[in-house]
This record gives structure tokens, sequence and C-alpha cells, in this order.
């Protein structure tokens, strides 16, 4: 595919719809429309990814919400937004080791739901395919972190590279789903990785691949030396938009604004955090959220469905994600981008100091 003639053309038509996007956003903190809704059953895990946003462990967490409980929020959800239901994104954890995972979302089958899952795919086998697909699940991503020693290494899981390839491939010979997606992330010390990891991917019939750069978050903060530099950012974006240029189906992230240059060059539409305002997420232990990737403080924390309607919560609640996050910071309000990035995303936000972890500014653009 050759690249634009007319950049200076291209630029201008993405700041229009840029601003029509903004346009949108602030229709959405008015009149939110709940379209994906994220279902974390459980914080147990069989690996240990150093990245891990939830700092999972082997065990379960103390009081995860029980199959019956599980199974009222979904009849709640099923009669509140009978007329748009959202789709349901199954995570942890590894959902597949909560223990009444397929009776939990055959009822969701029954009920109508679309859904999807993370998984780390260890754990799938022909027969667990074969039974994702009679439960309904649509989609799946899983996760490869990089070429088999790293994967296992940065997973403290040997020999999880092996099985996580192994399940990728039960899932691909059951021809049930549309789509099969794989996600890399991208630390400072796998960035050497990438061609080999293309390499692989290509080889494999997987329906996207999608790349995205290590977060300062959940346990990752505790390896700065790992995160990316400005030069990583940029060759990772060149990278995503070299092979797409070239028609194969990889994507970056949703994480961050990118700049005029970068917009719809990595991803297929402009950058916007649907934290609050199209997401929602049930958390293992009943809490009530936006993106799971959020901090876990009191003022993201919009309830628990233990004591409260998701649908009373969704309608009265989340006016801390239903606002500019760039209202609170003195330096985005000064950008002249502000209108189009708002403050960034929610997951990536430090709350204690008001200003975004990650800035795309002066790095990309």
């Amino acid at each position: 595919m050759m690249r634009p003639a007319t950049p200076n053309l291209v630029t201008q038509i993405r700041a229009q719809h840029l601003d029509q996007l903004a346009a949108h956003v602030r229709t959405l903190y008015q009149q939110p429309r709940l379209r994906h809704l994220f279902l974390e059953l459980t914080l147990r895990c069989n690996e240990r990814c150093f990245h891990c946003g939830s700092s999972c462990t082997a065990a379960p967490a103390q009081g995860e919400l029980t199959l019956p409980e599980w199974r009222r929020v979904l009849d709640e959800v099923r009669a509140d937004f009978a007329d748009d239901l959202p789709m349901l994104c199954v995570t942890g954890g590894e959902p597949l080791l909560y223990e009444d995972f397929f009776p939990l979302m055959e009822y969701a089958r029954d009920l109508g739901f679309r859904w999807g899952m993370t998984s780390n795919a260890t754990l799938i086998t022909p027969e667990v395919a074969t039974r994702l697909a009679q439960a309904g699940m649509g989609t799946i991503s899983v996760s490869i972190d990089g070429l088999p020693a790293t994967h296992d290494r940065l997973r403290a899981t040997p020999g999880g590279y092996e099985r996580a390839m192994a399940g990728i491939q039960c899932l691909i010979d059951t021809h049930s789903f549309r789509a099969v997606q794989v996600t890399t992330v991208v630390n400072h010390e796998t960035m050497d990785e990438l061609d080999e990891l293309f390499c692989i991917m290509d080889g494999i019939d997987i329906d996207s691949w999608r790349v995205i750069g290590l977060e300062p978050i959940g346990r990752a903060r505790l390896f700065p030396q790992r995160l990316l530099t400005p030069d990583d950012q940029r060759k990772l974006f060149a990278f995503v938009r070299d092979k797409r240029d070239q028609g194969y189906p990889l994507t970056s992230g949703c994480s961050h604004y990118l700049g005029l240059e970068w917009e719809t060059e990595v991803r297929d539409w402009y950058w916007m955090c649907n934290a609050g305002i199209c997401t929602a997420s049930v958390m293992s232990n009943g809490d009530i959220g936006a993106c799971l990737g959020i901090a876990r403080r009191p003022e993201t924390i919009q309830g628990n469905v233990r004591s409260m309607r998701l649908s009373q919560v969704w309608r009265d609640g989340f006016g801390l994600f239903r606002r500019d996050l760039s209202d609170g910071c003195a330096a985005c309000r000064a950008c002249d981008h502000v209108d189009w990035c708002r403050g960034g995303a929610h997951h990536s936000w430090d709350y204690d100091a008001s200003r975004p972890l990650i800035c795309l500014k002066d790095v990309l653009f």
C-alpha cells in the first residue's frame, strides 16, 4: 500500500475527524452507552507475569463471587439493558481457573450475550476449545510476550510458550470463532525480538496480532528498566505501521493519543478512552469499576454488585470518568492537543499527582 502523497491534507482530515469524535465523547459523558462489560471471574492465575496489572497469584482472592451471584448479575444486566446488550469480555487472572467457568458462560449464552475472553491459553486442549465454542465464545485474545525462552521467563512459567501455542492451535483447529487474536506486550528488553515474532505469527492462522507497549501499572512498576524508551516507542509504532502498510493484520493497543501523523496509522480508528462511558467492569469481589487496568482506589470503585444494581451505578455513578482528565492537570490544559487527547487514558493516570504516567507528545509528535 502506498503512503499518502498529501500528508497535510491527511492531517487536516484527521483533525476534522478528531473534532467530531471529541464532540461525540462529550455527548457520551451525558448519555453513556454500555457497549462492553468486563467480567473478572477470578484473580487466580497459573502464571506469574512480571507486568500483571492485577498482581494475580496462584490462590483465589478472598470473597470472589459465586456462580449464583454471577448469574444474578447477568440476569439483572439482561433485564436492564435488554434493548442494547453489552458484549461480555471475560478475564481474570486466568478465567479458565474459575471453578464454574463453563456453567456460567453457558448461562450467559442462553441469556443471549455475546462474549469473548482473554486467556494465556495454557489450559486449552482440543476438548476445552470445543467446549468454548459450544458455550458461545466468539473471540479470544491470547498472550504471547516474546520468543519461547523470553516468554517463559517473563511469565515465570517453564513450558508456558509451548503450551500457549498449542492452545492457540487448538482454537484455530476448531474453526468456530470469529477471531483468534494474539496480544504481545513489548518491553525494552524484547524490542529486538519483534521481527522473529512476526515470522512466527505470520506462520499461524490467527486473525490478528495486537502489539502493545509495556505500561507502568501493576507489577510492571517494579521494573522501570523494562519500560519503553522514547526511541523504543518510535520503533514499535513504526514496526506496526509498516506491517499494516504491507497488508498484515497487525494493530496497536487503544491506550494513548498518538498525534495527527500517527492516528489511524497503527489501529483502525481514532484515540478514545472508553472507561466509564462505553465500558464497565465487575471485579472478582463484586466491585464495580470502569476499565480493569485502572488503579483500584476508593475514587475509582463505583459500588459493588452484592449491594447495588449495576444499571443504577452505570446511570448514577462514574462521574470521575465522565469528564476530561485534563481538567485537573495544568500541563494538559495548556497543550494544543488537549481537545483530542483529553488528558489520556484512565488506566495510565497518576491519581495522586493528577497527571498522565505516559504522554507521547514530544515522542511521536
